[in-house]
């Protein structure tokens, strides 16, 4: 006679996700369905700035006028995010913090994209951070030499990703500075590339010749 161990257990929802993060494995861009129905997202990377490129926003709000302030004080914040959607988030994220104003009680008055004025000059940037990391919350000063501010944001996301596994989140952006003296850079892999005259070896020279044959006869090479 079978007990109640002999009997089939039937299957719940926790072995359906098992076998589901298991041929998800094989293939990460699949999304994850149940067979109850339940269809979970497709499984990101945990650093997924990776995947995306910051902008910047300016966004000004204020808290929603009353009785008792008819003319509320406004705030002007400058904001690297992917997308306007996180830029209004963490909007409501620092004013929430600094000055307890929330979504449910305040206003966006404008949200405007800022945009490089030189995009074709190389420039130095200084950038002041605060990232919490498993041990604490950390403040750090890091410096840049890209074309563009967002550029420089892009690089240090993925700096902190790299040497201290820091997600988006964890990475809260104090002031980004434009370093126009010399005498500014303080870190010596900027300073490095600041030298009068500096040189790079070009060790892939192509010969483009004048007349150039449809077809040749022997594999070409470019290595001297």
């Amino acid at each position: 006679m079978d007990g109640p161990a002999d009997k089939e257990r039937p299957a719940d929802d926790d072995d359906d996700l098992d076998d589901a993060h298991k041929t998800h494995s094989k293939d990460p861009t699949r999304s994850l369905t149940t067979s109850y129905g339940l269809e979970l997202p497709a499984r990101l990377d945990c650093n997924c700035w990776t995947a995306l490129t910051a902008t910047e926003y300016q966004v000004i709000g204020r808290h929603l006028p009353s009785e008792a302030n008819p003319t509320p004080k406004i705030y002007r914040m400058r904001i690297f995010a992917p997308n306007d959607v996180v830029a209004k988030s963490r909007f409501w994220y620092f004013l929430g913090k600094l000055r307890k104003i929330k979504k449910a009680n305040g206003e966006i008055i404008s949200l405007n994209q800022i945009t490089e004025k030189r995009p074709q000059k190389v420039k130095n940037f200084g950038i002041w951070i605060r990232y919490d990391s498993r041990s604490g919350t950390h403040n750090m000063y890091k410096e840049y030499r890209e074309m563009s501010r967002v550029a420089a944001i892009d690089a240090l996301y993925q700096d902190m990703a790299a040497r201290h596994r820091s997600r988006f989140r964890s990475v809260q952006i104090l002031k980004v500075v434009e370093l126009e003296k010399s005498d500014d850079v303080r870190r010596p892999y900027i300073k490095q590339l600041l030298v009068k005259g500096l040189k790079f070896p070009l060790p892939h020279r192509i010969n483009k010749k004048a007349g150039k044959k449809v077809f040749a006869a022997k594999r070409p090479s470019t290595f001297f």
